[in-house]
């Protein structure tokens, strides 16, 4: 006999509107359907974002949802957490229909969620991030027994976390798991979670997964998994569904699919996995950084007297584990963040105190890794959005006056050319799924044809197919004689794309090898520290 409830029940609420309260001895066994959704259906404007969905998690699973960017998994899954109300159909737990009005609803049941965002206060610590919004909140807490018992969580899971650090000093990992322990410590008994991967190191993931298997053999744990990563899916889950277009598609054992299956399921099509790389001549110099040094937002010294050139037809590849200084280098190359030291020279000039925008008129182009935060401006449309990179082009823009029919036409040549899947370019950029959102990013980016392009974890957190996608662009850019700085968390996208790869580690480039000779075993032990700094091959 097995308790699928939390083991102190602090959090009951008086005047839920949930009626019934879950047995503490209910018989729950493996395999047992413990959450189902019926004919689940979400409409927005100009879009169903689920259509009639059926879906159910068992007991001491993991169950993997599958889908493009858009397809409707984080609308589904917000939609089991109370995070969003269905227009249509029913939420079961452990056999009862509810009716979720917000997510302490659905933390009075046990369901607990891993947003693919960071939900963490910075400034707090680890025990506090813990506790903030816990049910017990309102009342004074025993700090002194709240960290014994998140310390028996981090025991049985395998992680040491200092419970009084800041969040702001932690690794990725560590944050995610700060973000799991949250959901553990309120009691959670199925735990959703969105991409969860998506900015973790190899090393980091590795653990995750170790983790996530120990929940699934504990009576705690029933996994639905949202993840972008075919071999993740294939290598942990046992059950997979997968999403178009707010639909269900498809429905399969792990056992009995293989990756392209798979792909094929989420995007419709065959999707290739083997990039096609054009011999391209490499030309002069587009960039010359020479012993360039910054500090990041906090004031440490991130990026540490480095230099390296891009060439005219080539990929630079940078691969490294988040933190490492990769993300402020990006930063002051487009001139968003001053140099404490060193030269940045585009095509010969010196542009080291330059602004942005003189960078944008002179050739340099940017992807940031903050699609929402930097890349867009959420409340404005598309065309809004598009006018970013135009608004002082002649073409568009006379006498301070622009024009905004000749700007619609073209963001809508460039939404048709790229994909964005929208229902018109007056949606506002908030509503674009990740990787859509990407797309036009891309699009306003590459549609000027930089001679340099800045591309900070370019396909993080996209599917199959609009990974892809942007890889080939970026393929046709360099083809096209542009250079790239491709700054990748992905060591096989590194690999894949790059004729040189420099692993960084600590604010320093640990060497620099050439493409065709680099291998994983090698990045990746560089990336980790694990060699001393080398010389340029």
């Amino acid at each position: 006999m097995t308790s699928f409830y939390p083991v102190k029940c602090p959090h009951r609420r008086q005047g839920s509107v949930i009626e019934w309260l879950i047995p503490m001895t209910a018989e729950i066994k493996h395999g047992d359907i413990v959450l189902e959704a019926r004919g689940i259906t979400k409409r927005y404007p100009g879009l169903v974002a689920n259509d009639n969905i059926d879906f159910e998690i068992r007991a001491g699973e993991i169950h993997a949802i599958l889908g493009e960017n858009g397809a409707g998994k984080t609308t589904l899954m917000s939609i089991l957490f109370g995070l969003v109300r269905a227009d249509e159909g029913e939420i079961h737990v452990f056999g009862k229909k509810v009716n979720f009005r917000s997510p302490l609803d659905a933390i009075d049941l046990g369901i607990g969620m891993v947003h693919q965002s960071r939900k963490l206060i910075s400034a707090h610590s680890v025990l506090e991030n813990i506790l903030l919004g816990h049910p017990q909140a309102g009342s004074i807490l025993n700090f002194k027994k709240a960290a014994e018992e998140v310390g028996h969580l981090c025991d049985r899971y395998g992680y040491k976390l200092d419970l009084n650090a800041r969040v702001w000093h932690l690794s990725e990992g560590e944050k995610q798991m700060v973000e799991i322990l949250k959901a553990l410590y309120r009691g959670a008994k199925i735990l959703i979670m969105d991409e969860p991967t998506s900015a973790l190191a190899p090393p980091e993931t590795k653990k995750l997964l170790k983790t996530i298997q120990i929940m699934t053999r504990d009576e705690l744990a029933i996994v639905p998994f949202i993840t972008h990563k075919l071999p993740i899916v294939l290598s942990i889950s046992q059950r997979v569904t997968v999403l178009r277009r707010g639909k269900v598609v498809a429905r399969l054992n792990t056992a009995d699919v293989t990756e392209q299956r798979l792909a094929v399921e989420m995007v419709g099509r065959e999707v290739i996995f083997e990039l096609e790389r054009d011999v391209v001549e490499k030309g002069k110099p587009i960039l010359q950084v020479e012993n360039l040094s910054a500090h990041d937002e906090k004031g440490i010294h991130s990026v540490k007297d480095i230099s390296f050139s891009v060439h005219e037809g080539e990929i630079f590849g940078i691969a490294g584990v988040s933190g490492n200084g990769q993300q402020t280098l990006a930063e002051v190359l487009a001139g968003l963040r001053k140099a404490a030291g060193g030269r940045v020279l585009l095509d010969g000039l010196d542009v080291t105190q330059t602004s942005s925008l003189d960078r944008w008129k002179k050739g340099i182009g940017y992807i940031p890794s903050e699609q929402r935060a930097v890349g867009s401006i959420g409340d404005f449309s598309l065309v809004e959005n598009m006018l970013m990179s135009y608004y002082y082009d002649d073409a568009f823009s006379k006498w301070g006056f622009i024009d905004f029919q000749k700007t619609r036409r073209f963001t809508e040549e460039l939404i048709a050319e790229y994909g964005v899947a929208t229902p018109n370019a007056d949606v506002n950029a908030r509503n674009l799924s990740g990787g859509n959102l990407q797309k036009l990013i891309l699009a306003r980016v590459l549609s000027r044809k930089p001679r340099l392009i800045i591309a900070n974890l370019p396909t993080q957190g996209l599917d199959v197919g609009a990974m892809e996608f942007v890889q080939n662009k970026l393929l046709e850019a360099r083809k096209s004689g542009a250079g790239i700085l491709l700054i990748s968390e992905d060591l096989d996208e590194v690999m894949a794309l790059s004729d040189r790869v420099a692993p960084m580690y600590e604010g320093e480039f640990m060497g620099i090898l050439p493409g065709e000779t680099a291998d994983r075993e090698t990045v990746g032990a560089w990336m980790a520290g694990l060699k001393q700094k080398a010389v340029e091959q």
